[in-house]
């Protein structure tokens, strides 16, 4: 499954007639998530949520608008909240287990095999529900005659900050055939270094966030000054000048997340093509970025996005991607194996036991290899044709992105 997404044009009231499909989704998938609470005890599945969606049609009139696989798609956003919070408990998942939340701020809706209709030039499409979208132009560097239209099972249009988006989720063989390049390769992820490898080569981090705060600063400040609370309290609209700030605060934050997003896909790719091993640390990310020293500057590194592509490019390359523990991969010494506690200002690896002197991160990176040398073939490593995790069930999420994808570029 590839996701091939283009920029669309389109009218003003094209526009608007997108948003209300996106409300009228939001709304449908409260309404499946409030109905399965309510008869949480009646052994509800998937289809009765989708069964339900034909109810919703018959009692709102603005939902009938809205395609029925358009409804059916919601209620399966609804449930997969709803499935992952039931194998969280049968996993006893430690701390919460995700219980399911009522969506606020939709930015997508998502078609499924019907509904719309591509033009026989393949640059544009139709959206033929009640709900008025009509004929959007698609801009981008894809061709989508190269595929059948029997091989797009999804069609999402996506509300992002600088425009509308759609996105193709096509039915295709993503492997490509490589040659062996008889190498492999351990990684240690970090702050100093975006990543730092068994042989002593690094990788500096681009800390985009970082170069950009004083900007979003400041779009934040001119966005806050232009909201009035009274507005807020009496429950009227916001000025035009300050939804006009709020775009423009919205488009900076988006530019940074695109430039960390294309950096970690470059460097992933960069490390498959030259390696057919791949080990890696299976960094607890949401419970490190708890540290709130160091919450922004590991937010800012883009780990999980790094090692999303790093599995995608495993499997699409077919080269091997194995998640080790990250325990004690700093503190002991990659020569002898003694434990050598450090702090993490201490930058210098320097064993008392075997006089093994080399930088913290590249003595992770060799513990980190061979790790993953020690399990390659036991369980709970991405071996040959094992699926890694962003293919378990990979659909395309709520914000309109998916760790699937090489989205064109913009």
């Amino acid at each position: 499954m590839i996701i091939c997404e283009f920029k669309v044009k389109g009218k003003d009231r094209q526009y608007r007639a997108i948003d209300d499909a996106i409300r009228t989704s939001q709304f449908v998938q409260n309404k499946c998530l409030r109905f399965w609470m309510e008869n949480i005890g009646a052994s509800l599945n998937r289809y009765d949520l989708n069964k339900y969606c034909a109810v919703l049609a018959a009692e709102f009139p603005f939902a009938d608008e809205l395609n029925s696989m358009a409804r059916q798609s919601a209620a399966e956003r609804a449930w997969s909240a709803i499935a992952r919070f039931y194998d969280n408990c049968k996993k006893k998942v430690k701390g919460k287990k995700g219980y399911p939340k009522f969506k606020k701020h939709c930015r997508s809706v998502e078609y499924k095999t019907s509904g719309w209709k591509l033009s026989s030039s393949r640059k544009a499409i139709t959206f033929s529900d009640k709900k008025g979208i009509g004929t959007l132009k698609l801009k981008g560097t894809y061709d989508l005659n190269y595929y059948d239209v029997k091989q797009v099972k999804r069609v999402r249009l996506v509300r992002r900050a600088d425009g509308y988006y759609a996105q193709f989720a096509i039915d295709v063989d993503i492997r490509i055939e490589s040659q062996p390049t008889k190498e492999m390769v351990g990684i240690d992820l970090g702050l100093k270094y975006f990543i730092a490898d068994d042989k002593g080569n690094v990788e500096p981090s681009p800390q985009f966030y970082r170069k950009s705060e004083k900007q979003l600063n400041r779009a934040h400040r001119k966005k806050s000054k232009k909201y009035d609370p009274k507005k807020k309290k009496a429950h009227e609209p916001q000025s035009v000048n300050y939804h006009k700030a709020r775009e423009r605060y919205a488009r900076k934050h988006l530019r940074v997340s695109r430039q960390r997003k294309e950096y970690c896909k470059r460097v992933a790719y960069s490390v498959i093509q030259s390696n057919d091993l791949v080990a890696y640390e299976d960094l607890n990310v949401k419970g490190l970025a708890r540290n709130r020293h160091l919450a922004k500057s590991i937010s800012d590194a883009g780990w999980s996005t790094f090692r999303a592509w790093l599995e995608y490019f495993g499997h699409k390359y077919g080269k091997v991607t194995i998640a080790v523990p990250p325990h004690n991969t700093s503190q002991n010494c990659s020569n002898c194996g003694k434990k050598v506690k450090k702090s993490l200002s201490t930058r210098t690896h320097a064993c008392p036991h075997c006089g093994f002197v080399e930088d913290r991160d590249v003595n992770a990176a060799i513990n980190i290899l061979q790790k993953g040398l020690s399990t390659v073939g036991h369980t709970g490593t991405y071996a040959w044709g094992d699926l890694p995790s962003w293919a378990v069930g990979a659909s395309l999420l709520s914000s309109g992105e998916s760790l699937s994808q090489e989205s064109s570029p913009l």
